[in-house]
């Protein structure tokens, strides 16, 4: 018993030390990500708040686009690492073939799609003319943005799921100096350029995005391993996995889709409040963003150690790399939390040096403190259900806590109880720990029914 509980114990610090080797590079790329909207929100706000607000909206529909072109590729990640995990590591290049395809296609018909409905439909939500004529033009810049993101996403996926997210983050960063260099030049106006305002922030990140793009194909191209790996080789026609790939996307892209929709949302119900409001939540929504980036890191880290598991067979193993997961998300919420609440002010500070931005927004953010930790725990599980071939559940567990129980409180507590921004606070707090509960729950039942003495 001792032998056995000694091994257990073994097998926890390896998968402790693989997923944290795995999550390093990733939460470093995916605060690359965040790093690029906090230099647009900061340069922009900065230059204006009323521009920040310009931002704030347009931004908001495009993400929610984005976020779920993000989530129909996850299938490439899980795909990949499962490949792995059984033994087939030359299958893995056919993986990242059809996610290649599918991301070029589902860029375009994005870029399309917000290019035709984002204009009208901000300009039907109730906003002010002037807020929704200035977001409208930052919008269909931002669009143009999706078909190179959706193809570097593509790209980083794979080398994910090889376990070699290291490439993927150092092509972020790159493209984060690139942005920060467009965005400086095209915000304020450099060099007899015209100031551009949120345009112009919008013009970077479209500049970065495809300079993303063309780095990570680059180096996938140039990877020594690529031909073993099966990246120039046309696959054999395999129906199964191609189904299984798009099956995983659509799960995560649908689950995207409706989380993003109604934070998206809570930009709209500040909207409703004032245009100083839009631009307090900006701020803490970044806040909160930054903040997403570890533990959407750890989850690529438990998708992928869970994957392998899956993928060789080994329930014990899956249930194994979730605990982990799960166990260090947890301690990251709590200390990010105590971390935030006290230099609240000095944060918001950062963004803006307008003092009632700065008065509305420091308080809401002490609040947002709440909801760090259940947030961190539910992105994780959902991620790890997926990769245990769960797919729907966490998708219907977004649609109860954000849909259906967080923009109905959000729009309450804001507007009719009179909260302001901070009822929309308390709104994703309720759903931050409605959402995790029901993840984590799920993942336990499943344990349960794979152990030997269940």
């Amino acid at each position: 018993m001792d032998r056995a509980a000694a091994q257990q114990s073994s097998l926890v610090r390896v998968d402790l030390s693989t997923l944290l080797k795995l999550s390093g590079p990733v939460v470093l790329s995916r605060l690359g990500i965040m790093a690029m909207g906090l230099t647009d929100a900061v340069v922009v706000g900065r230059y204006s708040a009323t521009q920040l607000g310009y931002h704030a909206l347009g931004w908001a529909p495009t993400s929610v686009v984005l976020t779920m072109v993000v989530g129909l590729l996850a299938g490439v990640q899980v795909m990949t690492a499962r490949a792995i995990g059984e033994g087939r590591r030359d299958k893995t290049g056919a993986v990242l073939r059809r996610g290649l395809i599918y991301a070029f296609w589902i860029g375009i018909a994005s870029t399309v799609f917000l290019a035709i409905i984002g204009p009208p439909f901000l300009h039907v939500i109730g906003l002010d003319k002037d807020l929704a004529d200035g977001s409208s033009r930052a919008l269909l810049v931002f669009s143009l943005s999706l078909t190179g993101y959706a193809i570097s996403v593509t790209a980083s996926f794979w080398l994910e799921g090889l376990s070699r997210p290291g490439p993927a983050a150092w092509a972020m960063w790159a493209a984060n100096v690139v942005n920060l260099a467009l965005v400086l030049l095209l915000v304020p106006g450099t060099f007899g350029i015209p100031a551009g305002g949120a345009v112009g922030a919008a013009w970077a990140t479209t500049g970065a995005r495809t300079f993303l793009a063309i780095a990570t194909l680059g180096y996938i191209a140039l990877m020594p391993e690529a031909r073993a790996l099966g990246v120039f080789a046309k696959p054999e026609r395999d129906r199964a996995a191609e189904a299984e790939q798009r099956r995983i996307g659509y799960g995560a892209g649908v689950s995207n889709f409706l989380e993003v929709s109604a934070f998206a949302s809570m930009n709209v119900i500040a909207g409703w409040i004032s245009g100083l409001t839009v631009a307090a939540w900006a701020i803490v929504l970044n806040v909160a963003a930054i903040v997403f980036m570890v533990p959407l890191g750890l989850a690529t880290g438990a998708a992928v150690l869970v994957g392998k598991a899956y993928g060789a067979r080994d329930p014990a193993g899956v249930n194994r790399a979730g605990a982990v997961s799960f166990a260090v998300a947890a301690v990251f919420g709590l200390v990010v939390s105590l971390a935030v609440w006290p230099t609240a002010t000095l944060i918001v500070s950062g963004y803006t040096t307008d003092a009632p931005t700065i008065a509305l927004a420091a308080p809401a953010l002490v609040l947002s403190c709440l909801f760090f930790f259940p947030d961190c725990l539910q992105v994780v599980a959902a991620q790890a259900l997926r990769a245990r071939g769960d797919v729907w559940l966490p998708t219907y567990t977004h649609l109860t806590s954000y849909v259906a129980v967080m923009m109905p409180l959000a729009w309450w507590f804001a507007i009719p109880l009179g909260m302001g921004i901070n009822g929309i606070v308390w709104a994703v707090v309720i759903a931050s720990f409605l959402s995790g509960g029901l993840l984590l729950g799920r993942f336990w039942m499943l344990s349960r029914r794979n152990r030997p003495d269940a």
